[in-house]
């Protein structure tokens, strides 16, 4: 049994964002602020800073944000198809071919506004499954494929409901597991769905508020979470009449997460960092709660672990502090992994493989190479390479990325990442040649991590000029839960402190110019944007915030209802907003509050779809500077949610971004072309001004 959705803490995480081929996305929306406020704000703050430096000899952006070649390849469990993701007519769909001729593919899905991102195969002979939502409203329906006759059906046609998969079985190939919040809008029954027929049965009522499932190889729900007010979750189980029993908890300080069964079903695999820091891979016998442990690391917690489809049993584990180390737990696999390592500079991943576990479908990804996909014959020890997803950006001047460990004010080790154009790194080592205008880029969550590997915004960045610094501050996972814990109650004080502390480090390494720093990010990075330039507006010499939160308090408001079963996780994490001096601590630290002494030019880019920071956090910020005269540049995407899907909306935000961060730090842009924005939905609302060179 594979667990597909497990519940999602993160305000950024990477859900799948599709729409349905059959429904409309919806109608443009009207910009939230008048034209006519624009131009009189736009005659009140006359742009005194650099008109920027257009430049035709950079890496076109189309082969970063565009559409890849392809992407997300698998195998069917029975080893007869291969199968990923490709263009077609413009918009990324699943396509299949035999194992034995990928050259002759054909697409098996045909959807034209949203790309698919997001499919698995089933064990039904020749079915898959595919995600998609309307315009990133995360209203997922869940589409199933048949390869034979390319017949696509909606298995959730209801409106206004999201679907989950929770687990298809190799012992039930007929059947799927889906979580349904269609009864209460709080929260998801679980439904057994029938692949041939897509016949419903309701199996679980979710009358206790359970926020996720764990169910066995024969589909059958026994574990089951939940999230008590103050944090602290709850595993319970299910015994034979249906019944539910606390199980085990785990404080709101700790983490215990069950993932697996072993192949009889009597023990769980599970990570679990309760009485000590990092969470370690552990066997759990069920019945006594006896555990024995797999694997630890003295510095991160276990990430990733690679299964046995049948069998159970892990092939390997995972570990990430700076990097991504596998630790081999099968011997059978020792030589695999051994070799593997062998393909090619990066990181090594397994992405799908067959039933019987001899066939691997595997990425190879790097700092300067996209991923690069194999099929590995474990019988006969070799790899076949297969795609590149990006094959245009072989050979281009891409730039090298670092690990290194920034010193918090306190002594707590920031892992980040820096990225130095070429020109201010001639021999590659990490430390500048001259010092060279830096973006601190600011992952999302703020409970996920940055990671080592190729990132299509820092390479753009780097090419036209500025160094990229990626910090994991407190708060982000996989490092310990001391680590995490650090960050609980700290939006806008310690949190903020770690980035103030690598901006620092970047000025005393010599890398940066005090007065050349721009700070940049999606979602909680939104936020941590515009708490720099709000917190410590003079610190920054801009800012770029992508669907980011302008106000805490808005935002635990206005969540969608069915994360309704995790608010206890925000309110330990972020701080309980119903108690009147949390409120107004909250209320310090954001950036809302502090609207009018935001000094420094800001871009906001918004979807105005998206369920989790809604469009009104990006609208009330930007009446706030207008009122109060401040530079704002704001653009909306009437068809996007949490974050840009479709690629023509990325290539028109990025370049709205390389242009505003030329104008400000000095570095060079492409030009942006009409024809580029007439093919997205952007709506510039305010502040054209401060983006050179738009038609």
């Amino acid at each position: 049994m594979r667990n597909l959705w497990l519940t999602c803490f993160l305000m950024a995480c990477g859900s799948p964002t599709n729409t349905p081929s059959t429904a409309p996305d919806p109608a443009p929306t009207q910009p939230a602020i008048p034209a006519s406020e624009s131009e009189t704000d736009a005659a009140a703050v006359v742009p005194t800073s650099p008109r920027g430096k257009p430049s035709a000899d950079v890496l076109d952006r189309q082969m970063l944000f565009g559409n890849p070649v392809l992407a997300n390849v698998q195998i069917s469990p029975d080893g007869k198809y291969l199968s990923w993701t490709a263009p077609k007519d413009g918009v990324m769909n699943v396509f299949v071919a035999s194992a034995a001729k990928p050259d002759d593919a054909r697409a098996v899905t045909s959807d034209v506004k949203r790309p698919v991102r997001n499919y698995l195969w089933t064990h039904r002979k020749d079915t898959l499954l595919y995600l998609q939502d309307v315009g990133g409203d995360e209203n997922f329906h869940i589409y199933r494929v048949t390869v034979d006759d390319g017949k696509v059906t909606d298995l959730t046609p209801e409106s206004n409901v999201q679907a989950r998969i929770i687990g298809v079985s190799h012992r039930k190939p007929n059947l799927v597991l889906v979580g349904l919040n269609d009864r209460d809008p709080n929260v998801h029954d679980v439904w057994s769905i029938d692949l041939g027929t897509g016949a419903k049965q309701r199996i679980v009522e979710n009358e206790a508020e359970f926020a996720d499932w764990l169910a066995d190889d024969e589909l059958a729900i026994r574990f089951a979470s939940k999230v008590l007010p103050d944090g602290t979750t709850v595993l319970y189980q299910r015994d034979r009449r249906g019944r539910w029993n606390e199980y085990e908890k785990a404080a709101a300080t700790d983490t215990l997460t069950p993932f697996s069964f072993t192949k009889r079903g009597d023990s769980l695999y599970i990570t679990d960092d309760r009485e000590r820091d990092t969470a370690a891979l552990f066997v759990l016998d069920i019945k006594t709660k006896q555990k024995k442990l797999i694997l630890e690391d003295a510095r991160a917690d276990i990430s990733n672990v690679v299964f046995h489809p049948t069998e159970n049993t892990p092939f390997a584990a995972s570990v990430e502090w700076d990097r991504e180390r596998w630790a081999v737990l099968d011997p059978g696999a020792q030589k695999d992994f051994a070799e593997l390592a062998k393909l090619g500079e990066g990181d090594v991943w397994i992405a799908s493989m067959t039933l019987d576990g001899k066939i691997w479908i595997v990425g190879l990804n790097g700092d300067r190479q996209p991923t690069r996909f194999y099929k590995w014959d474990r019988t006969k020890q070799e790899g076949t390479f297969l795609f590149a997803t990006r094959p245009e950006l072989e050979g281009k001047p891409l730039a090298k990325q670092h690990s290194v460990v920034i010193k918090a004010r306190d002594g707590l080790d920031l892992v980040s990442y820096l990225t130095l154009p070429k020109s201010a790194d001639q021999d590659e080592d990490g430390r500048a040649d001259a010092p060279v205008p830096v973006v601190l880029l600011v992952h999302g969550g703020p409970w996920g991590r940055d990671s080592w590997g190729f990132n299509p915004l820092t390479q753009m960045l780097a090419n036209r000029g500025y160094g990229v610094l990626s910090v994991n501050f407190r708060g982000s996972t996989g490092f310990g839960k001391a680590f995490l814990n650090a960050g609980n109650g700290e939006w806008g004080k310690a949190m903020h402190e770690d980035l103030l502390d690598a901006t620092e480090w970047l000025v005393a390494q010599n890398i940066a110019p005090k007065d050349k720093i721009c700070i940049m990010g999606g979602s909680y990075g939104g936020y941590a944007t515009l708490a720099g330039l709000t917190l410590t507006p003079e610190v920054f010499t801009c800012g770029v915030d992508i669907v980011g939160p302008s106000s805490i308090l808005t935002l635990v408001e206005s969540i969608p209802p069915y994360w309704a079963p995790i608010v206890g996780v925000f309110k330990f994490r972020v701080g309980d907003w119903t108690k009147p001096e949390v409120r107004e601590a909250l209320l310090e630290v954001s950036p809302l509050t502090h609207a009018a002494k935001i000094e420094r030019p800001l871009l906001i880019a918004q979807g105005a779809n998206d369920p989790r920071v809604k469009q009104a956090e990006s609208d009330q910020i930007v009446r706030a500077m207008q009122e109060n005269h401040r530079p704002v540049s704001y653009v909306v995407f009437p068809d996007e949610g949490h974050g840009f899907a479709r690629p023509e909306n990325n290539l028109a935000f990025f370049a709205a971004t390389e242009a505003f961060l030329s104008a400000q730090l000095g570095g060079v842009y492409q030009p942006i072309s009409k024809a580029e924005l007439e093919a997205s939905s952007i709506q510039i609302v305010t502040g054209k001004e401060w983006i050179p060179g738009w038609p």
